[in-house]
């Protein structure tokens, strides 16, 4: 194994680490620097039309790829390089600030405080929470907490593992611009497009990993391969369906349902094939999702130890 394969796979376990022991920062975090600058370049460049759109994602992402690649273009001896693959890793992930967030919707409501619980969710989703039974509350956690799984923990960690540190950078920068431009308004409709689409295809391996470790080392291996199959393309998106549909049926549930988008309404498919979840669920996902997270760490400094030696 040379040099950098060790450096490379090493900085992912020991950013990985570094996520599940201190989280995100509190202040100062790059990831929200990065959207500081992306909202003030957004002011200058907007226009109703997709090019604009596609210039915008061009440069920022572009800008995060370079800084990554003079970073490794500056670091190349095997401790420099594997602590900064380290502290990269650690600024991308999410996902103990993830599992501390759905714990506190748990919470809320297992002391019966649903409105507490309403909008602490709103920490986690873009829907209207302010009107939702316990059980909706419930759905949207869950569903969130599958799809960030893949989003902000694994997703990035093939890609660090794939390209290093501009991988790692280039991810999260794409993944912060869908989150803030992505979606469907009239504002976004043609200037997201750009963010919303390289995003999708950014994320097609990871939730694909993703569905595939909640399918193997779930509860419920059967179910949700089965749900998988049958309900993913069910979604609108390529990549939350098959993650969700996984989570379903590994733990024996049911997700999918209406939901409100500050007025906008969507009627998702219904995925698996159990009841309702309740907040007894919560917990569950949650040890299904950090299982996860370890699996996927483990396969990404595995892939890049083999990619480096090929």
């Amino acid at each position: 194994m040379t040099s950098t394969s060790t450096a490379r796979a090493a900085g992912l376990l020991l950013g990985y680490a570094a996520d599940r022991l201190l989280a995100d920062p509190r202040r100062l975090h790059p990831v929200a620097g990065f959207g500081q600058l992306a909202a003030s370049l957004e002011r200058r460049t907007w226009r109703d039309d997709r090019a604009a759109g596609v210039v915008h994602v061009a440069v920022l992402v572009g800008g995060a790829v370079a800084l990554g690649a003079a970073t490794e273009a500056v670091v190349r001896r095997p401790l420099p390089r594997t602590l900064a693959t380290a502290a990269a890793t650690w600024a991308v992930l999410g996902g103990t600030s993830l599992d501390r967030e759905a714990a506190a919707v748990s919470r809320l409501l297992a002391g019966g405080r649903l409105p507490e619980a309403r909008v602490q969710l709103t920490h986690l989703v873009g829907r209207d929470t302010s009107r939702l039974e316990e059980g909706e509350v419930v759905r949207a956690t869950l569903e969130s907490l599958a799809e960030n799984t893949s989003d902000a923990v694994v997703a990035p960690l093939v890609w660090g593992a794939v390209a290093g540190v501009p991988g790692l950078l280039g991810y999260r920068a794409a993944n912060t611009l869908d989150a803030m431009v992505g979606h469907r308004s009239p504002r976004y409709e043609r200037f997201g497009w750009a963010a919303a689409r390289f995003d999708d295809l950014l994320n097609l391996p990871g939730s694909r990993l993703t569905a595939a470790l909640a399918t193997g080392i779930g509860p419920d291996r059967a179910g949700a391969w089965r749900t998988w199959r049958r309900d993913a393309a069910g979604h609108p998106s390529p990549n939350a369906g098959p993650v969700e549909a996984s989570f379903a049926g590994a733990l024996g549930i049911r997700l999918g349902g209406t939901n409100d988008y500050a007025g906008r309404i969507e009627h998702r498919a219904v995925m698996g094939d159990g009841p309702l979840p309740d907040r007894t669920d919560l917990d569950r996902a949650r040890t299904l999702a950090r299982r996860v997270g370890a699996g996927a760490v483990l396969v990404a400094a595995t892939l890049a130890a083999a990619r480096a030696r090929r």
